[in-house]
């Protein structure tokens, strides 16, 4: 069985509170998780996504705040997607403005607008307009109309110097096919992308051919991992499984939580992860309480006072701002 798509994508941040302040109050995403980096537990760890953080829209950054701002280039995951509804990008290119960031020109890719624009730390995200975005739950507290909300992850572009290596680990391992190529960009789309979501969200990967390009320099606004589905402990293991038969070097699972993960870098340098959708992020918090304190894993529980005090205060709450209007 293949990945139906994305799970979810990691990336670093310097500032928590400005990184809090642009998801949730200029995005309009919801922040479902206030935690620790478990590896580094003086950093923080902060999931955005839908109503329930569901797999295929939860975005999630590590705050480190003495990071220098990172260098796009080969071996990266350079950029992401969400799904907007067709109509819409004018209205997010008045809102970004009115924010103080500047969108790029909208851009045609594979037959579908493209509005390009990066993150207070230069993170690139790009938003498609699509007919029928796929359906998740929106948050109701978001300052976005619902006709206008980001719907989840479209996909990834990967910036390598070689399309075949990674290539081989999409179509061998994960179960991408390969769609077609604007161009440098090569599209992998996953096979069994659920009917339920429209068999969109998250389910592509693009390969952007550079093979002059040099390496990026990991910082801030880099994306530090993709992570893709797999729908519980026994189709992840199926997974890893193949990534091994490829010749490539998975980790054990590793217990984060909200997931349970394996890792592997990729032939062009880019680090993958395959997560499990269980058991989600009312784990530890209701629903209504999601993102709203600091969880820590249960095994990190006794040294709270320690973490706490380490990590920078921040604000969860978002300020009143004046609603901007849209065409469409």
């Amino acid at each position: 069985m293949s990945t139906t798509g994305l799970h979810h994508i990691t990336a670093v941040a310097k500032d928590p509170q400005t990184n809090i302040d642009f998801y949730q109050q200029v995005l309009g995403q919801r922040l479902v998780k206030t935690t620790i980096n478990f590896d580094d537990p003086g950093t923080y760890h902060l999931y955005y996504g839908d109503n329930l953080g569901s797999p295929g829209t939860a975005l999630t950054f590590f705050p480190w705040m003495h990071m220098q701002r990172g260098q796009r280039g080969a071996g990266e995951t350079t950029s992401i997607e969400y799904a907007v509804l067709q109509g819409s990008l004018s209205y997010w290119a008045a809102r970004l403005k009115q924010f103080g960031f500047a969108p790029g020109r909208v851009e045609s890719n594979f037959g579908q607008e493209v509005l390009p624009f990066t993150d207070p730390d230069g993170m690139r995200i790009r938003l498609v307009a699509v007919s029928n975005p796929p359906q998740y739950p929106l948050w109701p507290g978001s300052p976005i109309p619902a006709e206008h909300q980001l719907d989840g992850f479209l996909g990834v572009t990967l910036e390598l110097n070689e399309v075949e290596p990674t290539a081989v680990v999409l179509t061998e391992a994960l179960g991408y096919r390969f769609v077609g190529q604007e161009g440098p960009r090569y599209r992998y789309v996953a096979s069994e992308a659920s009917a339920a979501n429209g068999g969109s969200l998250g389910s592509h990967v693009d390969i952007l051919n550079s093979p002059l390009a040099s390496e990026n320099r990991f910082g801030a606004g880099s994306i530090h991992h993709i992570a893709f589905r797999a729908a519980d402990d026994a189709h992840q293991a199926e997974l890893r499984r193949k990534v091994i038969e490829i010749g490539e070097h998975p980790t054990q699972v590793i217990d984060r939580q909200y997931f349970r993960s394996v890792y592997f870098r990729t032939p062009g340098g880019v680090l993958f992860e395959i997560a499990t959708d269980d058991p989600g992020f009312t784990f530890d918090e209701s629903v209504d309480q999601l993102g709203g304190s600091l969880r820590l894993p249960r095994w990190m529980e006794t040294r709270r006072t320690e973490i706490e005090a380490a990590l920078p205060s921040i604000r969860r709450t978002m300020p009143q701002v004046t609603e901007v209007s849209g065409d469409g």
